[in-house]
């Protein structure tokens, strides 16, 4: 006995992601350009970071036409783990993003190198508004994983352009040229403590972890105070991306014919949907503990 339904991305969320792509596309190679005229080592690393970004969108942007595709008979689950693929591969370009820059940083820390402050601070400028407008068209739909990898890379770009802007003055006024590499480590430890959350997540995903906020011992006993339920167990609980949970178990009930027991289905399939998320649920209704019942409890009580 089981029942679904799955969530289907707006046709919105598509139009937003290619804007987006096609902006930082350009921006990347203007900043690059503008970095090696400057010869900002922080502009170049937020292009690197933005590059990054870019190729995220795209991942993006393959992920939500995949997503968007029904299930078939070799996919019967749909497509829904490709956005959680997508997040995952991000997130790895991104740390390796960053390492490079912590060399690159150290070198220049070694040998420091002029900088052209006024083109770091009006390249920086630009990147801010451009990174906010994004960010802003991709914050309804955050509840996706993959599309906050997105939104929180954005969130990161603006940041690091906060900083380059900060860095172009105290160059200028200061003369401080070591505030460059400084800048660009920065951006480094930011690009990492951005990329965790996200590959912490898809990981757990894809490992079929528990989803995120839910607690087994938790689901078990609310299935268990639904009339009609004697016991549950052999609980599992995954989540088919990052928008779409699924649960299986098995339930104890009184023996009764299939007909009077659909009230009891019903009503542990509305508490699933209703108080947890969870929409694709497979329940396999018994009379009689199985073995499965008893080695369940033998490891809870170990």
């Amino acid at each position: 006995m089981h029942g679904h339904e799955h969530p289907h991305p707006s046709p919105q969320t598509g139009k937003v992601l290619a804007v987006s792509l096609t902006l930082t596309v350009a921006f990347v190679i203007a900043e690059a350009f503008a970095g090696f005229r400057s010869g900002s080592l922080a502009l170049l690393s937020d292009a690197g970071h933005n590059l990054t970004d870019a190729a995220g969108l795209a991942l993006a942007g393959v992920a939500y036409l995949l997503q968007s595709r029904p299930a078939n008979h070799t996919k019967t689950f749909g497509y829904h783990r490709t956005g959680v693929l997508a997040a995952f591969a991000n997130a790895v370009l991104l740390v390796a993003l960053a390492l490079g820059l912590f060399y690159e940083s150290y070198e220049r820390l070694r040998n420091p190198q002029p900088v052209a402050e006024g083109i770091m601070l009006w390249v920086a400028a630009v990147g801010l508004v451009l990174n906010v407008a994004i960010a802003w068209g991709l914050d309804s739909g955050r509840a996706d994983l993959n599309l906050r990898a997105a939104w929180i890379h954005m969130i990161g770009d603006a940041a690091s352009c906060v900083a380059i802007m900060v860095g172009a003055i105290v160059i200028k006024y200061m003369g401080w040229l070591a505030i460059d590499p400084a800048l660009s480590i920065i951006i480094g430890a930011a690009i990492i403590w951005t990329a965790w959350d996200i590959l912490k997540d898809s990981l757990n995903i894809l490992l079929e972890g528990l989803p995120k906020g839910l607690n087994l011992s938790d689901v078990t006993h609310a299935i268990r105070q639904v009339s009609g339920v004697l016991d549950v167990h052999d609980l599992h609980i995954w989540s088919l991306g990052s928008q779409s949970h699924a649960l299986s178990c098995h339930v104890l009930i009184e023996d009764m014919p299939p007909s009077a027991s659909d009230s009891i289905l019903r009503n542990v399939n509305r508490l699933l949907s209703g108080r947890y998320h969870i929409h694709h649920t497979t329940v396999q209704f018994e009379h009689v503990r199985c073995a499965l019942a008893d080695i369940s409890c033998t490891i809870v009580k170990q």
